[in-house]
């Protein structure tokens, strides 16, 4: 995701009606389409990741997970 793509990949996705009227709602209070919303939602948590990935690697330099398994 470093360079923009030019052509958007299509995805059939199947959500529950509940949740499709959340993100309906949602997407009406931030101005988007459904569509919009979903991938506005995906690119964050895509943000997200990526930094606390990056944080991790800070604290544990030497690789570890920061986890101690048992």
């Amino acid at each position: 995701m470093e360079e923009k793509d030019t052509k958007k990949k299509q995805l059939l996705l199947r959500l529950s009606p509940s949740l499709w009227n959340e993100l309906a709602a949602w997407a009406a209070d931030e101005f988007r389409s459904i569509n919009g919303q979903i991938e506005y939602l995906l690119n964050e948590c895509v943000k997200q990741r990526r930094r606390s990935r990056e944080k991790a690697r800070e604290e544990n330099p030497d690789g570890g997970s920061g986890f101690d398994i048992q």
